[in-house]
């Protein structure tokens, strides 16, 4: 009996120690969300600046893409598509084309920009043969960073 009413005094003892550190205080919660919150401050601008100018750069990657798919279009019809014809034309059979050896682009649908707009083609354009021309982040024409036109006369 001796050694039970031991071991039951231990474990009271061992109970009571560790009653005072069961959890963490508010103070420790506050200061670890406060740095939480300071990291999430200066790390949050780089990604999403990022994010943005890898959206930039995917458009310039498709807009040459197109390009490619444009020169293969004009080998076979000795032409550009024209703009009321459009990018569409690379993936589906023109009416009036006899030669037309499409589609020339993967996937048989021509892709909206990484902001999720339909690419503007114009041909004959204004910079040479034909203009690709993406308007950015706002979708609209012209605009400045994130917001400015992506286009296939410029690299």
């Amino acid at each position: 009996m001796i050694k039970f009413a031991s071991l039951g005094s231990r474990r009271r003892h061992l109970s009571a120690a560790r009653a005072g550190e069961a959890g963490f205080t508010l103070i420790e919660m506050l200061v670890v969300i406060t740095i939480i919150g300071l990291i999430m401050a200066l790390v949050a601008p780089r990604v999403l600046n990022y994010l943005a100018e890898s959206k930039v750069k995917a458009a310039k990657i498709q807009i040459e893409s197109f390009g490619n798919a444009l020169d293969l279009y004009y080998l076979d019809e000795g032409r550009y598509p024209t703009s009321s014809q459009g990018l569409v034309a690379l993936v589906q059979r023109p009416e009036d084309s006899a030669t037309w050896n499409g589609p020339y682009l993967k996937g048989g649908v021509v892709p909206a920009d990484p902001w999720g707009n339909a690419y503007v083609y114009r041909s004959p354009g204004q910079h040479g043969a034909y203009d690709i021309v993406s308007y950015g982040a706002d979708g609209h024409e012209g605009g400045t960073g994130t917001a400015s036109d992506i286009t296939s006369w410029t690299r």
